[in-house]
């Protein structure tokens, strides 16, 4: 497996990133150890999660997701061969929030004792905190840096302005920078992205890593009916926001490239943005390892200029 850089670290990460958003929640703690053996099985070494998943869950608290990394790293995983992602500021609670100082240090050692281990590779900030100033929350994560708790640092749904906002604060005050961009983009949901965000993180050599590579499934091709979306806890966001004339035409050329390449419509939609030059690795989660098959044959999967063009054309 050809790994990348992700921004200026030294981490280097496969081209696809495994989304442990489903652990302990859509996928028992049994299916994703299978899921995460074979993740390693395929040459694969990249898993995003965060202290809140899955916080939505009735009963849960949060942290369910790192736990299931932590049993499945103690099980016998090697640390070393993973890099492994996850996020703090999103709410675990009312009082538990946001880009403090105080909140990221005590966020990080619950997500350090969740996953038992003695360091995270990359720590993202999961949302944008206009209520502390970035100076705080820089200053935070250099502490972390120091201490050797987290490698690499990142920043999940910010906007342009504020990221490019962010890499001054830092150049000014010597502060470390954000080296990677977590947003949400896919074939379907191309324009706030592409528009502003890619331009920066091109000229400043960021990382970027998507999240929602799949839409929520649409991109699968599993959702093509009301019907079809009736049978996902996804299912009324899929009809309302997905199944119109431009997302049917965008699962058509899925269809016919796939058809050409013999590949699936998840593989060919993931291909399309390990293709592109500013994408790092798109993060797609699988609660089977039968899933996880479609998503590792995306990394082998070189589309030609043609097959591109259809789909950006189909997405337009």
């Amino acid at each position: 497996m050809q790994l990348r850089t992700l921004g200026r670290s030294s981490l280097r990460v496969a081209p696809l990133c495994l989304g442990g958003n489903v652990f302990d929640w859509t996928a028992t703690e049994a299916a994703s150890f299978a899921v995460l053996d074979a993740l390693i099985g395929a040459g694969l070494n990249f898993i995003d999660t965060a202290d809140v998943y899955s916080v939505w869950v009735p009963g849960h608290r949060g942290g369910e997701s790192e736990t299931v990394i932590g049993n499945w790293l103690k099980r016998g995983a090697k640390r070393q061969d993973v890099v492994i992602a996850t996020k703090v500021g999103m709410a675990m609670a009312p009082d538990r929030k946001g880009l403090s100082a105080a909140h990221i240090a005590q966020s990080v050692d619950g997500s350090l004792r969740r996953w038992q281990t003695d360091y995270i590779d990359l720590y993202f900030s999961h949302c944008d905190d206009a209520g502390v100033p970035m100076e705080e929350t820089l200053g935070a994560h250099q502490k972390l840096l120091s201490q050797g708790k987290v490698r690499a640092i990142g920043a999940s749904n910010f906007t342009a302005p504020r990221l490019s906002e962010a890499l001054q604060v830092s150049r000014k005050h010597g502060l470390p920078r954000y080296e990677v961009l977590q947003p949400h983009y896919n074939l379907y949901a191309r324009s706030d992205y592409e528009s502003a965000l890619e331009p920066l993180c091109l000229e400043q050599q960021i990382g970027v890593v998507s999240y929602f590579a799949l839409a929520s499934g649409f991109l699968s091709g599993k959702y093509r009916t009301p019907a079809d979306a009736a049978k996902s806890p996804r299912g009324k966001g899929i009809v309302k926001e997905f199944l119109n004339e431009r997302g049917l035409r965008i699962l058509a050329a899925l269809d016919d490239v796939g058809r050409r390449y013999g590949a699936s419509a998840a593989s060919v939609a993931l291909a399309w943005q390990i293709a592109r030059p500013s994408i790092t690795a798109p993060i797609a989660s699988a609660t089977t390892v039968n899933q996880l098959a479609e998503l590792v044959a995306a990394t082998r999967l070189n589309l030609d200029t043609a097959a591109i063009e259809q789909l950006e054309l189909a997405s337009r």
